[in-house]
């Protein structure tokens, strides 16, 4: 993984959480802001398993258990679409609190990535 990029994921995360989390305890439905910017996680995301497959062939191996990365991955990109669709669904304000909570939980999963990737010993 790459460091800048895995630090520029939890940002955006975590921002994104707080926008959806602030808007949805203000009584605000979702709405193009709230499905757009988890939309813009989940193609952080996207953009993270290309890295992800590219970089052990570059010399970039994980140091931890590869099938538990690609896990935390794969689970990582199947949150967003979810969270979107229960925000389509039901179109209430906890709705867009639920797509911050699956924001934070993004960035939580992104920082285990790393931590897989990089940190544990063989």
């Amino acid at each position: 993984m790459i460091v800048w990029f895995t630090i520029t994921q939890v940002i955006v995360a975590c921002a994104v959480g707080l926008l959806c989390v602030g808007l949805g305890l203000a009584g605000r439905k979702p709405n193009d802001w709230t499905l757009g910017a988890l939309a813009l996680v989940e193609l952080l995301l996207i953009a993270q398993l290309v890295v992800a497959l590219i970089a052990p062939g570059l010399g970039n191996h994980p140091s931890g258990s590869v099938p538990e990365f690609y896990v935390y991955l794969v689970s990582a990109l199947i949150i967003p679409p979810l969270a979107v669709f229960w925000g389509l669904i039901e179109r209430t304000r906890w709705s867009t609190v639920v797509l911050g909570v699956a924001a934070f939980a993004i960035a939580v999963m992104v920082v285990r990535m790393e931590q897989i990737w990089t940190v544990q010993l063989p």
